[in-house]
């Protein structure tokens, strides 16, 4: 089961900004290689750091008002948020023990 929401331009304010733990947010799309890459990794990882991180996925082709709104210009992009402000990104698909490392020095 996963632990991912999937979350719309309409949701994104109560899904992640309002949140109360840290939010890892992948842009990402469905023709996009790199993104089907991390995909199995982030769903690791959801369970991984369950009620420490929440993870939330934002298709850029349905939910392109949230993309533009962060400057997305590359995916997959992977911006952590904290009390609704971005503190960290990362942009291309990385290795799970980079990843681990992105979550870990940010939250």
């Amino acid at each position: 089961m996963s632990n991912i929401i999937n979350t719309t331009d309409s949701q994104f304010q109560s899904d992640v900004l309002e949140a109360e733990t840290p939010v890892l947010v992948d842009f990402w799309a469905a023709w996009c290689g790199p993104c089907k890459a991390i995909a199995p990794v982030l769903e690791d990882l959801s369970r991984e750091y369950e009620g420490k991180v929440k993870i939330v996925k934002v298709d850029v082709t349905s939910c392109e008002g949230t993309a533009v709104n962060y400057n997305i210009r590359n995916i997959p992009a992977l911006l952590l948020f904290k009390n609704g402000e971005v503190v960290a990104q990362q942009v291309g698909a990385s290795p799970r023990s980079k990843l681990v490392s992105f979550i870990d020095e940010n939250i």
